[in-house]
């Protein structure tokens, strides 16, 4: 175990006006090690790494690194002291090369002045091979997937030589092998000697790279474990207050009538269209009950989904009843006409307009019912806005405050209070629950149940099984763009699942 204390901050107190967001926080860090660091959206986590990276240059406590006392008030001046954060949200200049990325303000020169783009590129090279990223050093950025563009984030900040790398959610935008490769990365450097904060919601990251973990709620130091000495019940009741099984407290709700039936489902995506094709899907949904969808990625999940709501109108075909009568739906107007809504599974490029307040994203499908003649009735919807606020525990300011500022979980519920103020019969949630903390999903999970228990009829795409199974009452898996097993969930298990999502063949349960 590693013992040589590299970085010791104290005491450390950071408010906001009225808010305190970090409550005498301190952590140790040891040279060499993988430290993860863990909490709910607001726990603290990103103020704590902001003054320790220095964007945040005013705050109370003491800092040693190395046994000597620093203060760090700049960026530039974390930087110095050899710490390097690589951001969740990419800091990337999009018309810029990667080679230009990785040097930016530190871009070596030639003996006239000029840039040495040669000996720059060559260098950017090295960096790009260490993480195994085949990319050219001199292509644009912009011309790169968002997985490309977060590993070139990574080489940036290796190119800095850094002693203490904070590593904030780096895996979200990056594939799974993209995953891998940045993990053998991470277990090189800390080999090296380089110490790592690691930020991550995904509990099965912390477990395979961690050496230890410290936990913060509501700025405040919960306390720090080692990994081989703890599990996900343990640090879930350290981040929460409670127990995986109370977050997935199911409660029974009364299967009502049919409320959709889908027969016979085909959607044929043109040849331009990475989608994947569906072949002959039916299924029901019926009111009260919540209907999970299992699958590997690329299984054709989402696609069902766009198909209900009308996005493939003309590429797709089905029969479609709800509430026994015949509906043609051809496009998402169609959709929220008959009392269905899609929440889709990128918020943040799909479900909000990041630069508009919580309030103007929850009135766009309905601006129709706000308007008067030609004008919006302000009180009307202001008081909407407040009722979803309250409803939801949105946690802002107020319905002014722009999405782009709250966190993924407050994301989410807006995302969720839109599509709840149509008033919809059937509720479609693509992942709800991605990228967002466990006490946020804790909400999300009472949010689903009440829904139901109110007669609504939910669909739900997870790819964490543990969660499909915690929230659904009946559970259909998806391989390859077919229904390939149907269970309840009293039978369901995590392997019944995955060996029915990689077959072609339908196995039924006995879902009457």
């Amino acid at each position: 175990m590693k013992t040589d204390t590299i970085l010791r901050m104290t005491d450390i107190k950071k408010s906001f006006g009225n808010v305190h967001a970090l409550k005498g926080v301190g952590i140790e860090l040891y040279k060499g090690e993988i430290l993860a660091l863990m909490g709910e959206n607001g726990a603290g986590k990103s103020t704590l790494m902001n003054v320790l990276s220095g964007a945040l240059g005013h705050y109370e406590g003491e800092i040693e690194l190395q046994g000597k006392p620093v203060r760090i008030s700049t960026p530039l001046g974390a930087r110095n002291l050899g710490i390097a954060k690589i951001h969740q949200e990419l800091q990337m200049v999009s018309e810029l090369t990667v080679a230009e990325n990785i040097f930016l303000g530190r871009e070596p020169g030639t003996c006239l002045g000029f840039v040495n783009y040669r000996k720059m590129n060559n260098a950017a090279r090295e960096y790009l091979d260490t993480l195994e990223l085949h990319v050219k050093p001199n292509q644009q950025v912009k011309s790169l997937r968002v997985g490309e563009q977060q590993l070139v984030e990574i080489a940036k900040a290796l190119s800095l030589n850094a002693g203490i790398l904070i590593m904030d959610e780096p895996t979200s935008a990056l594939s799974k092998g993209e995953s891998q490769k940045l993990f053998q990365v991470i277990r090189k450097l800390s080999g090296e000697g380089v110490s790592i904060i690691y930020i991550t919601h995904r509990m099965e990251e912390v477990f395979e790279l961690a050496d230890r973990i410290t936990v913060l709620r509501d700025g405040e130091l919960i306390g720090t474990v080692k990994t081989e000495s703890t599990d996900r019940d343990e640090l879930i009741r350290m981040m929460v207050g409670r127990t995986l099984k109370e977050i997935f407290l199911k409660e029974k709700s009364s299967r009502g009538e049919e409320i959709l039936r889908i027969e016979g489902l085909s959607f044929f995506p043109p040849d331009y269209s990475s989608k994947r094709r569906l072949q002959d899907v039916s299924f029901s949904l019926h009111k009260g009950e919540v209907l999970g969808i299992a699958g590997l990625m690329g299984a054709g999940r989402s696609e069902l989904f766009e198909c209900l709501f009308g996005v493939h109108g003309r590429h797709c075909n089905a029969r479609m009843f709800i509430e026994g009568r015949p509906v043609a739906i051809k496009n998402p107007a169609d959709a929220i006409k008959h009392g269905i809504s899609f929440v889709t599974e990128d918020r943040k490029k799909q479900g909000l307009v990041l630069g508009r307040s919580i309030g103007e994203n929850m009135s766009l499908p309905l601006l129709r019912f706000f308007s008067r003649l030609v004008f919006m009735n302000r009180i009307k919807e202001k008081e909407s806005w407040k009722q979803q606020i309250g409803n939801l525990k949105i946690k802002a300011p107020g319905a002014g405050t722009l999405a782009g500022e709250l966190s993924g979980g407050n994301q989410q519920k807006v995302v969720l209070g839109r599509w709840l103020l149509t008033d919809p019969k059937i509720l479609l949630l693509d992942e709800p629950t991605r990228g967002i903390d466990v006490g946020a999903k804790a909400e999300i999970y009472q949010l689903i149940n009440k829904l139901a228990k109110e007669g609504m009829g939910i669909i739900v795409i997870s790819s964490e099984l543990p969660e499909i199974i915690g929230v659904s009452d009946r559970i259909i898996t998806f391989c390859e763009g077919r229904m390939t097993g149907e269970f309840i969930r009293e039978e369901a298990t995590q392997e019944k699942l995955l060996a029915a999502a990689t077959l072609r063949e339908v196995v039924k349960a006995n879902v009457n």
